[in-house]
C-alpha cells in the first residue's frame, strides 16, 4: 500500500486519486486559517514556488479539530489562503485527522510515521509540549496529529519518508524536500 491507493475530495467535493501525483515529491499538510502557525502558508508557498518545476507539490488539507481554527467553508478557506498568502498549491476538502471520523489517508500517514516529539529547545516547541501535557500527560505516546500544520514528506515512490511537527524548523523541511528531489 502507498499513498497512491487513496482517493480524497478536492475543495469542490470531487474525487481526486492521489495516483495523480505518482513520481512527485509531496508535502501533505493539515492546515488551519486561524492558527498561530497559519503564517507557515507563506513558507509552504515559497517551497512550492521553489520546487514545483522539479517535481514537487504541497497538498493542503484544512482541519478544524484543533481549537476550531479552520472555520468556514472550503470556498472561504481557499479565498483566505489565496488572498492573504497567495496560495497556488492544491487544496482539498476539510477533513478530520484523528478520531472516529479521521481521513483514511491520515490514518495511513500516522501509521507510517508516528509522533517523535517537539523540539523543546525552542520556545514554541516547549509551549506545545507543556500545553498538550496539560490536556493529556501521555499525549506523546500515540501517533495522533498533535496540532495544525503537521507535515508528511512523501517520496517519488509514494512512501512516507518523514513527519514534521508544526514546530519543526522549516529550513529543515526544505532541506528534506531537496534531498528527496535528488533521490532517483
Amino acid at each position: 500500500m502507498s499513498i497512491y491507493d487513496f482517493t480524497v475530495k478536492d475543495m469542490s467535493g470531487n474525487d481526486v486519486s492521489l495516483a495523480k501525483y505518482k513520481g512527485k515529491v509531496l508535502l501533505i499538510v493539515n492546515t488551519a486559517t486561524e492558527c498561530g502557525f497559519t503564517p507557515q502558508y507563506d513558507d509552504l508557498q515559497g517551497m512550492y514556488d521553489a520546487f514545483k518545476d522539479k517535481g514537487f507539490d504541497v497538498l493542503d488539507f484544512p482541519c478544524n479539530q484543533f481549537g476550531h481554527q479552520a472555520p468556514g467553508t472550503e470556498k472561504e478557506i481557499a479565498k483566505f489562503c489565496t488572498s492573504r498568502f497567495g496560495v497556488t498549491f492544491p487544496q482539498f476538502a476539510k477533513i478530520e485527522v484523528n478520531g472516529e471520523h479521521q481521513s483514511p489517508l491520515f490514518a495511513y500517514l500516522k501509521k507510517q510515521k508516528g509522533f517523535s516529539g517537539f523540539d523543546t529547545s525552542t520556545e514554541t516547541g516547549k509551549f506545545m509540549d507543556e500545553y498538550l501535557q496539560k490536556l493529556d500527560k501521555n499525549y506523546a505516546q500515540n501517533s495522533d496529529i498533535k496540532w495544525n500544520f503537521t507535515k508528511f514528506l512523501i517520496s517519488k515512490k509514494g512512501e512516507v519518508v518523514a513527519r514534521f511537527e508544526p514546530t519543526a524548523n522549516l529550513d529543515d523541511v526544505a532541506d528534506a524536500i531537496v534531498n528527496e528531489l535528488q533521490n532517483a
